[in-house]
């Protein structure tokens, strides 16, 4: 018979030293190796003389010896482990009485020779509680093994739902796996990383699995691709379709729901980098950017897009500088297009007009009304003010809505004009502009802009006088208090 390699069951390691820890057992090693690396995935009794094609590899086997003949030497105990350990097996468990008073000296030096642990089971524990103990100990270890998958998922999504969310998923994901994570871009340049670093040459390694998952126009490019390099172990992950973002995870040593784990941020991370909307296919999208340089207009190639009406958001960060190519990324595909323009600290963004736009934590959006292509500019224009008024007053996400408002009849260039000149005189005092437009916002109210402000009532009113002096206009004219709140709103 033919020595295959074993291939070993898919359940939960079980250490040997967690068996031999049992009390209640009583088993003692007389032969062996002896490690924490050494695990079972089951355990199996049986009384063959060639027990091989009965193991299916990672087995605690037991027996009592019923097989050996009378006055077996070297050479049958010789052939006996050899084909347990060819089969596979973890460990063999040699039971005493009622066939033999002690382990046979011969059979301790097989082991020994061929590697194979030899545990000595005592009269009163039977074959039947030390399978019954593995299983227990197997139970144990797939209830941690799920709670530790359980905790990371949620540990994963909830760094999924934070501003730029790419890093922090990374970063979660080395955290529980014990690893490094690197997202890998379409040309494998490593974008983002988290976690302590492999070897160089298992970095290496780790980009060439990247390019495995490359499509070819011979087959279809796999979903996942895994090695071992330099004692660490390496998986690489396809974030959808096509050539794009690669997840790579590297672990020094892997543990059984690491994959899974991994496997979860993949997803994520497919989600957060990837393309959504069958309107942005990345061919159709070069084609219309083809024509459009070519000197079609817009409306003849919109219908490649696979939408006749659009909107522009523009958005920008909350507080925060510049967002980077991960932040831009993720930031398309939450809004369900891949049609993004980093351009300096505003992105633009072009969405089918059927796909819901939504605000974004971390970031201000503004939303223009739907356009066909033949009134992008306008939209754009829309997208701008609507932008404007979100951060003047700190709201998410704004919309232009179909009447225009005030704002949307002047331009850009004069309305910043106009508010720099008329707050002039109180703009190098920020309380005093602070004050001025919390007390307009509440209507000229003094308690609730105290309250708002953390002042004293009295404190305002001083304040807004001096406002009033410094500005020379009376703040009881509606008139006044309009022109006022426009400029406060672009400052």
């Amino acid at each position: 018979m033919s020595m295959s390699d074993p291939v070993v069951p898919p359940t939960p390691p079980v250490r040997l030293d967690a068996l031999l820890a049992r009390e209640d057992l009583g088993l003692r090693r007389i032969a062996g190796p002896d490690g924490p690396g050494i695990v079972v995935h089951w355990a199996q009794a049986s009384e063959m003389a060639d027990p091989y094609p009965y193991l299916l590899g990672g087995e605690l086997l037991l027996s009592a010896g019923v097989h050996i003949p009378e006055g077996a030497g070297a050479g049958y105990f010789d052939a006996y482990v050899s084909r347990i350990v060819a089969a596979g097996g973890a460990a063999l468990g040699f039971g005493l009485a009622p066939v033999h008073e002690k382990v046979p000296a011969a059979l301790a030096e097989a082991c020994d020779m061929h590697g194979l642990p030899l545990l000595e089971v005592p009269p009163r524990t039977t074959f039947s509680g030390v399978a019954r103990a593995v299983w227990q100990l197997m139970a144990q270890a797939r209830t941690a093994e799920l709670r530790r998958v359980t905790e990371a998922q949620q540990s994963l999504a909830t760094a999924a739902a934070r501003p730029d969310p790419v890093r922090p998923v990374l970063g979660r994901l080395a955290q529980r796996t014990g690893g490094w994570a690197v997202l890998l871009g379409p040309d494998t340049t490593e974008l983002a990383a988290s976690g302590p670093p492999p070897p160089a040459e298992a970095r290496e390694s780790l980009t060439r699995l990247a390019g495995l998952l490359r499509p070819s126009t011979a087959t279809a490019a796999p979903a996942s691709a895994s090695d071992t390099v330099a004692g660490t172990h390496l998986a690489a992950y396809a974030l959808g379709p096509g050539p794009g973002f690669v997840l790579g995870v590297a672990w020094p040593r892997r543990s059984p729901g690491d994959h899974t784990i991994a496997s979860v941020a993949a997803v994520l991370l497919t989600l957060l980098t990837g393309r959504q909307h069958p309107a942005t296919d990345p061919s159709r999208s070069s084609a219309a950017l083809v024509r459009l340089l070519l000197g079609a207009a817009p409306g003849e190639v919109a219908p490649l897009l696979g939408a006749d009406r659009w909107r522009v958001v523009h958005a920008r960060p909350d507080g925060r500088p510049a967002p980077d190519a991960l932040a831009v990324s993720a930031l398309g595909a939450a809004l369900g297009s891949t049609l993004v323009d980093p351009a300096g600290e505003t992105v633009r963004v072009l969405v089918p007009a059927g796909h819901p736009v939504e605000a974004r934590p971390g970031w201000f959006l503004g939303v223009s009304a739907a356009a066909a292509p033949a009134d992008w500019p306008v939209a754009d224009t829309q997208a701008a003010r609507a932008l404007a008024r979100a951060r003047a007053t700190r709201a998410p996400l704004v919309r232009h809505g179909e009447r225009p408002a005030l704002a949307d009849l002047v331009p850009p260039g004069d309305a910043d004009a106009h508010a720099r000149a008329l707050l002039a005189p109180i703009a190098a005092a920020p309380a005093l502009t602070d004050t001025l437009r919390t007390w307009l916002s509440l209507h000229g109210s003094w308690d609730r802009t105290a309250v708002a402000l953390s002042v004293h009532r009295n404190t305002v009113r001083q304040r807004i006088a001096r406002c009033a002096a410094l500005l020379e206009a009376d703040l009881d004219d509606p008139d006044v208090r309009m022109d006022l709140w426009f400029a406060l709103r672009r400052s």
